[in-house]
């Protein structure tokens, strides 16, 4: 009997390789890449190698610019099709732009920059074929963490003497997530935030990480929380809220450390 593995696609970036590291032995999966890798396929020039016995396709890789993140949605979407297997799809919490308060899925997409507009327009060229996952940071492939691995970074403090807040998921978690969506029985949602419950300091997740930091005062346009409302994944996915020092033991088994 042929074994049922998701077949993960960029696997090579910094989430895949940190999803890599914490996934569980005794559930295998196809780790593509572009070079090296369980399979290695350059998705955007070559044709869909001959696959078996696959039981999902998520789609991590990164496209340059808008065109290049639909078409690679669209090869995910199609790999689906073919195999009769559910897709998900990487998206960004960065589709929403700088909202307050909690944000659901329903809340209207005003993306700032050019990365958000193209996760956007990938979700929308895909609606229906996919489940597209709104992830928020994923502890140590975030820009805070990477940018404190290499040095002492520098924090907005808030009136109230506090760090801005934000959606934080492990890498552990974010497994769970894809394992749990990719068993499910029933339809996916089109779109799903993804994210543990609850907020984190960014300054706790700094003094979890044992690294200090230099102060600034926040500008106007600094919000002080960021929150996705993860109701719609809690009733797919249950997960733990997010702690800052289970956060950051989770990021170190899947790779992040100080330089």
């Amino acid at each position: 009997m042929t074994t049922q593995r998701p077949l993960i696609l960029g696997s090579a970036g910094h989430v895949g390789r940190a999803l890599r590291r914490v996934w569980p032995k005794d559930q295998p999966a196809i780790w593509h890449a572009r070079t090296g890798g369980d399979l290695s396929w350059d998705l955007l020039s070559d044709a869909p190698p001959d696959l078996t016995g696959i039981s999902g396709v998520v789609q991590l890789a990164r496209g340059a610019d808008a065109a290049q993140e639909v078409a690679l949605a669209r090869i995910a979407c199609d790999l689906g099709d073919a195999h009769g297997v559910p897709v998900l799809v990487a998206s960004s919490q960065a589709v929403y732009g700088p909202q307050p308060g909690k944000v659901g899925e329903d809340a209207p997409c005003q993306p700032l920059g050019d990365y958000g507009a193209a996760k956007l327009a990938m979700e929308q060229a895909v609606a229906g074929r996919a489940c597209c996952l709104r992830i928020g940071n994923v502890a140590g492939c975030d820009m805070l963490l990477m940018n404190a691995a290499k040095g002492r970074v520098t924090l907005d403090q808030l009136p109230d003497g506090t760090s801005p807040r934000r959606s934080y998921i492990s890498a552990v978690g974010l497994g769970a997530v894809i394992r749990g969506l990719l068993a499910h029985t029933g339809p996916l949602p089109d779109v799903v935030n993804v994210a543990q419950p609850g907020t984190l300091a960014m300054g706790d997740v700094l003094r979890a990480a044992c690294q200090s930091w230099d102060w600034r005062a926040a500008g106007p346009g600094v919000l002080a929380s960021l929150e996705l409302d993860v109701s719609r994944l809690m009733a797919l996915v249950p997960l733990p809220a997010a702690e800052p020092q289970v956060l950051m033991a989770e990021a170190r088994a899947a790779g992040w450390a100080a330089q």
